[in-house]
C-alpha cells in the first residue's frame, strides 16, 4: 500500500474512504470495505482543537497504515492536520480535496462523520454533492453494543483486551523500541524485552497477558514491578517464550490476547519467580494451540 500526504497525491478517480479511523475497529472496516483509497488526519483532530481533551490514541500512524494495508487498500492519503486546516469550510473540505486534489467517485463515511469548520459538515451535504456517489455506513453492532474507539478505549484501559479484540477485528497492540532494563528479569531466569509505553497512546491496564511478538508466545508484565519498587516507571515487559536472543533497539509489536492477572506484590522473589513460572505455562496452553 503507497502511502502519500494529501499535497503530494496525484487526481485520479478514487473510492475513499475517510475518517480518523483510530485502532481500524471493526466500525471502520465497514467504512473502508470496498474502497482503493483511505484519507485520514494526522495528527488526531482532537489533539489541535482541543488537546486538553484529546484521547489517548489505540493507534499510532504506522500501526494504523500497517492494519489498513491488511484490508487490500491501495493508498493512504494522510492530511496533516492543524489549524488551518481546520477551519476550511465543509464546502471547501469537498471542493478542494475531495474533487480537485483526489478526484473521488466514491465516498464512504461512518454516520456519525462531521467535517469541516466547528464540525459542521453533515453527511447529508455529501449525499447531496451530484459529483460522486456518498455511501453513508451505519453504526456497527457486536457483542449487543455500538462499536467505537472510546469504547475500545475503555476496555483497554481496564485490561479486558480479549473484548478490545473482539471489537477491533484484530488483537490490540503496542510497538515499541526495546530499551535496557535492570536486567532482573535475566536474573530471575525470565529475561524480557522492555518497552516504553508512549504517552499518547492507549496501554493496557497493570497487569500480565498472554500476548505474541511476532512468531513467538509471550508472558507480558505491564506495570511498574511493586515487589522491587524500582522507580523505573511504567513498562511492557516481555518474556519471549523460547526464545534466546539480544533485541536491544529493535522494534517490536506486542500484540495482547488475553489478561492473565493482576499487577501483584510478592513477599519474596521465590514467590515472585514460582507465580511467573504459573504464568508462562498459562500462556502456552491458551495461545501454543492456536500458534501451531
Amino acid at each position: 500500500m503507497q502511502v502519500t500526504q494529501l499535497s503530494e497525491a496525484v487526481n485520479r478517480p478514487r473510492r475513499i474512504a475517510v475518517g480518523e479511523f483510530d485502532g481500524v475497529h471493526l466500525g471502520h472496516r465497514a467504512v473502508i470495505a470496498g474502497n482503493d483509497t483511505v484519507l485520514t488526519f494526522e495528527p488526531h483532530p482532537m489533539m489541535v482543537l482541543r488537546p486538553q481533551q484529546a484521547p489517548m490514541l489505540l493507534t499510532e500512524l504506522e500501526v494504523k497504515a500497517e492494519l489498513i494495508s491488511q484490508l487490500g487498500v491501495e493508498e493512504l492519503v494522510v492530511v496533516p492536520f492543524d489549524q488551518h486546516f481546520a477551519h476550511q469550510t465543509p464546502r471547501e473540505f469537498i471542493d478542494h480535496v475531495l474533487v480537485e486534489r483526489l478526484g473521488a467517485t466514491h465516498v464512504s463515511v461512518g454516520d456519525n462523520f462531521r467535517f469541516g469548520h466547528l464540525a459542521s459538515g453533515t453527511t447529508e451535504l455529501l449525499t447531496a454533492d451530484e459529483r460522486f456517489l456518498a455511501r453513508v455506513v451505519p453504526l456497527v453492532q457486536a457483542d449487543g453494543e455500538t462499536v467505537s474507539s472510546t469504547r475500545i478505549r475503555g476496555l483497554v484501559r481496564e485490561g479486558d483486551v480479549e473484548q478490545a479484540a473482539r471489537l477491533l477485528g484484530d488483537s490490540f497492540r503496542i510497538r515499541g523500541e526495546v530499551i535496557g532494563g535492570d536486567r532482573r528479569g535475566r536474573e530471575l531466569g525470565f529475561p524480557t524485552a522492555n518497552i516504553a509505553p508512549r504517552p499518547l497512546l492507549a496501554c493496557p491496564a497493570n497487569g500480565v497477558y498472554a500476548c505474541r511478538v511476532g512468531l513467538h508466545l509471550a508472558a507480558v508484565n505491564v506495570g511498574v514491578r511493586p515487589t522491587f519498587a524500582d522507580g523505573q516507571g511504567l513498562l511492557v515487559e516481555a518474556h519471549l517464550l523460547d526464545f534466546s536472543g539480544d533485541l536491544y533497539g529493535q522494534q517490536l509489536t506486542v500484540e495482547f490476547v488475553a489478561r492473565l492477572r493482576g499487577e501483584e506484590r510478592f513477599d519474596s522473589v521465590d514467590a515472585l519467580i514460582a507465580q511467573m513460572r504459573l504464568d508462562v505455562e498459562l500462556v502456552r496452553k491458551l495461545l501454543a494451540s492456536s500458534t501451531a
